[in-house]
Formats: C-alpha cells, structure tokens, sequence
C-alpha cells in the first residue's frame, strides 16, 4: 500500500524529495508551481497549510544551517518564494485575483467598475462610517458598527461565493467572465478596506 498525500513526499520546483536537495528555481514559478498543486479556485485550506508546513521542512534556512554559503542563501530564497505563494493562495481574494489575471482578465488598474447594485449599498455604508467617525467615542452611532460589521462580512461572504462560482471550473483564457469577476473582486476589495476602517474606529472604544 502506498504513501497518502499527507504522508508522502511535496513534490515542488524548490527541492527534489528523491536526492533531498534544494532546487533553483527556474523562471517565473506561479504560486500554485511552488506548492505543486494544480491551478484551481476550491482549495482546502488545512490542506494547504499541512503542505506548508511539509515543504517547510525541506527547504527553510533552520535544516539548512549546516550547510555551505550559497546552499543556505538558496534556502533563504526559497522560503521566501513559498511564503509568497502561501500568502497568496491562503487568501480567498488574493487568489481569486491572481487567477483572474493569470488567465488574460483586467486587474484591477485596468477596471475598477463595481456592480451596480452594489454602489447603491456602498452610498449607505460610507454615511454610517462618516456618522460614527462624527460621533465619536461611545455614541450610538459607534454602537451601531457592530451591527454594520457583522453585515459587511456576510455581504463579503456572499460576493466571494459568487466569485467562486464563477471561477469553478477556470472559465477559459481571454474570457468575457473574467472582466465580470473582477467587478466583484473589486466589490469585495471595497468591503475589505471598508471592514478594515471599522475595525480601526472600534479600536478607539473602550475595552469591557
């Protein structure tokens, strides 16, 4: 009976699991290249961090101190590379978004465009955040952003569950969908900076 997945050697561009050697990386390595999984919006996110946590193992600068100069430089950069992918893949945006482009869609420089029915929200939104900046600490309206957190994260929940519709299985490269999924990225961009204001304003209330 064979290894499972979870027992069994990474394989990944950054170290050779059959001679326990670190690899130069060669290229561009994609995030998805540098953790040896295929390209794909549904990950399992202890599954991911379990892979982390194994290439981790093999390559980070710690089980290479023994080592000569340039083998413990190499490990330097090649922990480096896979915290990068990790970071990107771990987050349900970040990866969302880097799909998006590596398949030929607009980033975000490119169409900033919202949903329209998302705007009208987004007027609201701001009113309260105004409202509470305003009020100052212990007002009412300072009370009220929980309620208004707790909205916002459903409101992201939602939008991120559209997206990952839309990116399962990858839509083609060069498609129309994709300049369709990026009005919600940046819809989700928006309520991500918006939940990150809140969270500043709440920090100024007194703790109890």
């Amino acid at each position: 009976m064979g290894k499972t997945e979870e027992q069994g050697p990474v394989e990944s561009p950054l170290f050779c699991a059959r001679t326990k050697r670190l690899l130069e990386a060669r290229g561009n390595l994609t995030p998805f290249e540098v953790l040896g999984l295929t390209p794909s919006y549904p990950l399992d996110d202890g599954a991911l961090r379990r892979r982390l946590l194994r290439l981790s193992r093999q390559v980070h600068p710690d089980f290479h101190g023994q080592d000569d100069p340039a083998t413990r430089e190499l490990a330097e950069r090649n922990m480096a590379e896979l915290n990068t992918a990790f970071r990107i893949l771990s987050d349900d945006f970040r990866r969302a978004d880097w799909l998006v482009r590596s398949l030929g869609g607009p980033s975000e420089d490119q169409d900033r465009e919202m949903p329209p029915e998302f705007l009208l929200e987004v007027f609201e939104w701001n009113e309260a955040l105004e409202e509470a900046r305003a009020a100052g600490v212990g007002s009412p309206a300072r009370a009220r952003l929980a309620a208004q957190e707790e909205a916002l994260v459903r409101e992201r929940r939602r939008a991120m569950d559209e997206v990952g519709a839309m990116l399962t299985p990858l839509p083609p490269a060069g498609s129309a969908a994709l300049a369709d999924i990026r009005r919600r990225l940046n819809s989700v961009r928006y309520l991500n900076r918006t939940l990150q204001e809140i969270a500043e304003i709440r920090l100024e209330e007194p703790a109890g």
